[in-house]
């Protein structure tokens, strides 16, 4: 089925979020303590290499819980076309796709790193692609619930069958809600940097940046 190969894309991204932030991390301490000795330019293309990966990684990450939403919607909502839908080669175009469009809006976000327009990209991109999650979603539950008052009143029963609905919250509340936790106050950090970047209250957020990147590594788990 393509959506086993969207969640192994799935994985594979995620992996290589927390494999980046180790390395690049590991790096810089081993270079604040003096045991690594490199030049200026060497250790500046190190660091862009990693920030490339982790934002390519994270892009991809986010586009793939978006296409595994869209085809679970295609499953419910199209079910006797899926298989003419969602073909293999197709799925693997998609792939193919979004990888490539990560890879090369990421070199495009880290050539210009010093710009608030970045990030502003990265925040639009975040809300656009969980507020087509979400709406995916709810649009299945709406649905789920009215097939399980359907089955309810053909059965002459007073109460709904709750299965069917808690599959489905307890799916999205994993997907999501780890998500929104790992990944919540990186970005919260990322608002913090475009909207006060010299208010204490932000001065004194920003020093949690090394929590924060444990939390997205977590994310991966």
């Amino acid at each position: 089925s393509p959506m086993y190969y969207f969640i192994c894309c799935l994985a594979a991204s995620d992996m290589l979020v927390s494999v980046s932030n180790l390395v690049e991390t590991l790096f810089m301490r081993l270079i604040e303590h003096g045991v690594l000795v490199l030049a200026q330019d060497t250790m500046r293309h190190m660091d862009n290499v990693m920030d490339m990966l982790i934002c390519s990684s994270f892009m991809a990450s986010l586009s793939f819980l978006g296409v595994i939403a869209v085809d679970r919607y295609i499953t419910i909502f199209y079910a006797l076309r899926y298989h003419s839908i969602m073909t293999i080669p197709r799925a693997v175009a998609i792939i193919v796709a979004i990888w490539v469009v990560s890879m090369s809006a990421s070199t495009i976000f880290i050539a210009y790193d010093d710009h608030k327009a970045v990030i502003l990209c990265l925040l639009t991109y975040l809300l656009f692609m969980l507020s087509l999650i979400m709406g995916l979603y709810i649009h299945m539950f709406m649905l789920a619930r009215q097939h399980a008052r359907t089955i309810s009143r053909m059965q002459r029963k007073h109460t709904t069958p709750p299965v069917t609905s808690m599959k489905g919250a307890i799916t999205l509340t994993i997907l999501l809600g780890v998500f929104f936790v790992c990944w919540g106050p990186f970005f919260l950090h990322l608002i913090l940097i475009v909207t006060c970047p010299s208010h204490p209250f932000c001065k004194s957020y920003f020093k949690y940046f090394d929590l924060n990147l444990i939390l997205v590594i977590c994310n991966s788990v």
